[in-house]
């Protein structure tokens, strides 16, 4: 399955332990990560602006997520109605890189739930779906 992960999740998954961390390492073992330059670029700012990550850090992170990975473009853009046009970039880019999923925390986004054949989840639901879960209708999925 191909797999975009928001920057929201991976800086996550770089900065604590935990459920973003495990979605990440489950979607790089068991996965295709389909990644843009432009998720690099957010995730570059983010790191350094949010988390503080030194440049050698950074460097790092960026080159284990350029690893076997399907590189997208953002571009062409979606037609999509979202505010933030970086949200509308990152749903094109998994759009435009043959994505199945988009793992994200943002809510606008996670609103569409579904563009086209692109499956809109949260870590949770990514991760629920990931280990055979019932789906929980508190996440808008299943659950008996």
């Amino acid at each position: 399955m191909k797999v975009f992960l928001d920057t929201n999740v991976i800086a996550s998954a770089m900065a604590t332990r935990g459920l973003c961390a495990d979605v990440v390492r489950t979607v790089i073992e068991f996965h295709d990560l389909v990644i843009s330059e432009h998720l690099i670029g957010e995730l570059r700012r983010v790191l350094t602006d949010k988390f503080g990550a030194s440049a050698a850090t950074i460097t790092e992170v960026v080159s284990l997520l350029r690893q076997d990975t399907i590189p997208a473009e953002a571009v062409p853009l979606a037609n999509l109605a979202l505010k933030d046009p970086a949200d509308v970039a990152i749903v094109s880019a998994a759009l435009n890189g043959g994505a199945d999923i988009l793992v994200t925390g943002d809510k606008e986004v996670l609103a569409l739930k579904r563009v086209g054949s692109l499956q809109i989840l949260t870590p949770r639901q990514f991760w629920d779906k990931e280990k055979g879960q019932p789906e929980n209708p508190r996440y808008g999925l299943r659950r008996p």
